[in-house]
């Protein structure tokens, strides 16, 4: 990984200055000349004018010092550690001027023959262990998540690796199957209404969480998966995406007593927990903190080697997180504030996009600053931003996979500096229009006093005709001032979204005998446009769970294509 961050630093200095620099492996060349940049820990940089330690650094920690004419850049000498890749990613964009903005769009500016850098000593200490900015374009990949230190993706050791933290996600099924089970023993799952249920949505079937014999099964499971990747730092065992907790009579009693189903939940996540930290101290169970099982019970506490990660589905997607009159944000914030003060391993997952409809506007930008700088405000140690990761252009994904990233790994950065960056960047002259077109769909979803969460339809989002129609004009307008192919292409790209709120009238239909047929006319260039553009830039998804292809063949059909 230091080699590649040495010919990372190498090509984008070469870009911005038109000076290839050698690449120098022995240390004895370092005598033959005065001026030189050290990337990664080695007996030449430690002796240098510009020399350090990196033995107490953590994987992800590095230092950047510059004077008398040297630089060096160094993170820890672990085998996999990312810090000296990310130490150079942050030199080339704090001190050359690089933005990461795309997968395909690297901005390199121009420096001269001359710039003045330090003298500096700067060390940084990323404030999350685990960052996630959840789009296709990112998880498909690794190279470029790694540029912009999304450190969940890669596994290429050139690369840094990914971070030993796993996403804590619905995991009973991977443990206790109703296919395996379910025949032979069905007391291991939930009672609901009167039965065991075996078949159910989301995974499958919850488990009874009093059953001895469930305890056992999961325990040894897990016991023996970690004998075989020891370099785990976190296992999930979690409830399954549904909300049929078993109601027997031992479970009830527990939820009962603590006021939450999440009493039983916590109690066998202990059970677990306890017999893991016997083998593996070091090692974090954790569970979802989700839907039913989000409040924290009255009494029973997470053992020390308990992860929680805090689920924020119900919550508001327009207003920030800790907007006190926004009551769907406001009980959030008293969970998130009573598991803090028993668990010190809280993690977030939050969620950025509209799930049922990729691509519609999403009037949320505004939020990812204050939501990020509360979460690690209030301690939490990884942040999973789930966005159209089972996607390839949704709406606007480019420009808040930037946004969401940059935040992730620098909280203090702004992200209205950041949406402003990149609207200038990526599209040039034709970003006033597009940055117009923002701005009216975040304020007039503000001014209509609705509080959706991440599912909706247009109206949900205060999104109707004339935002449609603005939208329309705003990058009609844009394409008129694009400077170059290259830029109408992505405006082009960009503009989806407006196409999509255009369609709204027609999108839900499935008869084409009940569309009024001079609806069907005006709307059948608008569809033609929309479907040509997503064939055009590749755009997957409708929604989470639809295909675009499947979409396409339905509104061809109503419009009459």
């Amino acid at each position: 990984s230091e080699i590649y961050a040495a010919e990372e630093f190498q090509s984008h200095f070469a870009r911005a200055s038109g000076i290839r620099l050698p690449i120098v492996r022995k240390a004895e060349s370092v005598t033959s000349g005065q001026r030189h940049i050290f990337i990664g820990s080695s007996p030449a940089m430690r002796a240098g004018k510009v020399g350090f330690s990196t033995d107490e650094f953590e994987e992800e920690d590095f230092r950047i010092v510059v004077r008398d004419d040297n630089i060096a850049i160094a993170g820890s000498p672990q085998a996999a550690a990312r810090g000296t890749l990310y130490g150079v990613y942050t030199f080339l964009e704090d001190y050359v001027g690089v933005r990461f903005l795309t997968v395909d769009h690297t901005y390199v500016p121009a420096i001269g023959t001359w710039r003045v850098v330090g003298p500096l000593d700067r060390f940084y200490h990323p404030p999350l262990r685990f960052r996630w900015s959840y789009y296709g374009e990112t998880n498909r990949n690794p190279a470029f998540a790694t540029r912009i230190r999304v450190n969940t993706v890669a596994t290429d050791p050139k690369l840094g690796g990914k971070t030993g933290l796993n996403l804590i996600n619905h995991s009973f099924f991977h443990y206790v199957s109703s296919q395996k089970y379910g025949k032979e023993h069905p007391e291991y799952f939930a009672l609901v209404d009167g039965e065991r249920k075996l078949e159910m949505g989301g995974g499958g079937p919850e488990l009874c969480l009093t059953n001895p014999d469930v305890l056992r099964i999961v325990t040894t499971t897990i016991l023996d998966a970690l004998k075989k990747h020891p370099d785990m730092e976190n296992v999930s065992v979690s409830q399954n995406d549904n909300n049929k907790y078993c109601r027997c009579p031992q479970c009830a009693a527990i939820d009962e007593r603590e006021g939450t189903p999440m009493g039983s939940l916590l109690t066998f996540v202990n059970a677990v927990a306890d017999e893991v930290a016997k083998e593996y101290p070091d090692v974090m169970i954790g569970t979802l903190s989700y839907w039913y099982s989000r409040k924290p019970p009255k009494t029973i506490k997470p053992r020390p080697n308990i992860q929680i990660q805090l689920c924020s589905i119900e919550c508001c997607v327009l207003h920030p997180i800790n907007d006190p009159n926004c009551e769907k944000n406001v009980q959030f914030c008293r969970d998130l504030a009573n598991w803090g003060s028993m668990c010190k391993n809280i993690s977030i997952w939050n969620y950025n996009t509209n799930f049922s409809n990729y691509l519609l506007p999403c009037p949320n930008l505004r939020v990812i600053e204050p939501n990020i700088r509360y979460f690690v405000a209030n301690n939490a140690m990884g942040i999973f931003m789930q966005a159209a990761g089972n996607a390839l252009g949704a709406e606007l994904s480019d420009l808040r996979n930037y946004v969401m990233a940059n935040l992730l790994w620098d909280p203090t950065k702004s992200g209205f500096k950041l949406i402003d960056e990149f609207l200038d960047l990526h599209y040039g002259r034709s970003s006033e229009p597009i940055r117009r077109f923002i701005n009216l769909t975040h304020e007039h979803a503000l001014a209509s006093g609705l509080h959706p969460n991440c599912f909706g339809r247009a109206k949900d989002y205060a999104i109707d005709e004339s935002i449609a129609q603005a939208g329309l004009e705003a990058f009609a307008e844009a394409m008129e001032l694009a400077e170059n192919d290259t830029v109408r292409s992505r405006v082009e790209k960009a503009s989806i979204c407006a196409y999509r709120a255009a369609i709204e009238p027609i999108w839900y239909m499935k008869d084409k005998s009940k569309v009024n047929p001079a609806l069907a006319e005006r709307m059948q260039p608008l569809v033609k446009r929309f479907l040509e553009l997503c064939s055009k830039y590749g755009v997957t998804n409708a929604s989470e769970r639809s295909r675009i292809k499947a979409e396409s063949e339905r509104l061809k059909r109503i419009v009459g294509l």
